[in-house]
């Protein structure tokens, strides 16, 4: 059974889904993390969080399927550790965190960083990978509360100076990971149920159309400016953030 949304709801959420598609074809899914506050616009946090996760499963399957090979196979191990730090932080703190709270703590540090990587001068050396662990940690943690994994692992692989289609491709395969490790406790808390498994069903052609337009999309823009537009959705997304937790 379909959940009882308005119209208005439901434009809101196809939008958001398409959207989300389109981040996670071609642009790392940067832009992806404004899906939850779209949708919260006309559903709670909790429903829209429960409704994008197998779509963004889905989502995954048709980006790793595109960008599989290309990715940084080292950089995705040195993340899983992390990523299941993460996710149980956050089973076992659902219910008794701030939300708003942690909305606002990664929206500071998207914006601080953002506005670093826009300054900044060219570094020569690439960071150490030993950030791997804190980094995916808090992808992880995020990631679980709010489908807000982009940052943190932004914060990392960018200055990795990794190349525009190897980086796509380490977030595309590390993003599957993560929403892997995710589907369990979500279904175990709730969040995922046979409501919301209805509602994603049904907008699962609207995913691979997203993702399909992303895909044409970052091939038509060069590498410099694509890193521009990552740091710019980073910002963008930093500010909405901070908007949110207000």
């Amino acid at each position: 059974m379909l959940p009882d949304y308005s119209l208005i709801a439901w434009l809101l959420i196809v939008f958001s889904v398409y959207f989300t598609g389109v981040s996670k074809g071609g642009f790392a899914g940067g832009f992806g993390t404004l899906s939850v506050p779209l949708m919260a616009l006309a559903i709670s946090p909790t429903q829209a969080a429960g409704l994008l996760l197998p779509l963004l499963l889905v989502m995954d399957v048709f980006a790793v399927k595109a960008w599989w090979g290309k990715h940084d196979r080292a950089e995705v191990w040195r993340f899983v550790p992390g990523l299941f730090i993460g996710v149980v932080v956050g089973t076992l703190l659902f219910g008794s965190l701030s939300e708003q709270g942690v909305r606002m703590a990664l929206g500071i540090l998207s914006v601080v960083f953002a506005a670093y990587m826009l300054l900044k001068p060219v570094a020569k050396k690439p960071i150490s990978h030993q950030w791997a662990l804190p980094a995916a940690s808090v992808c992880g943690f995020t990631s679980f509360i709010a489908h807000a994994g982009a940052p943190p692992m932004n914060m990392y692989l960018m200055p990795r100076k990794l190349t525009k289609e190897t980086f796509i491709a380490t977030c595309t395969v590390t993003y599957a990971v993560v929403n892997t490790i995710k589907l369990g406790p979500y279904m175990w808390l709730g969040e995922v149920n046979m409501t919301s498994a209805w509602a994603s069903l049904l907008l699962v052609p609207v995913a691979w159309i997203g993702v399909r337009n992303g895909l044409w999309l970052q091939s038509r823009v060069n590498e410099k400016l694509f890193y521009r537009l990552v740091i710019i959705a980073m910002f963008i997304v930093g500010i909405n953030l901070v908007w949110e937790a207000l």
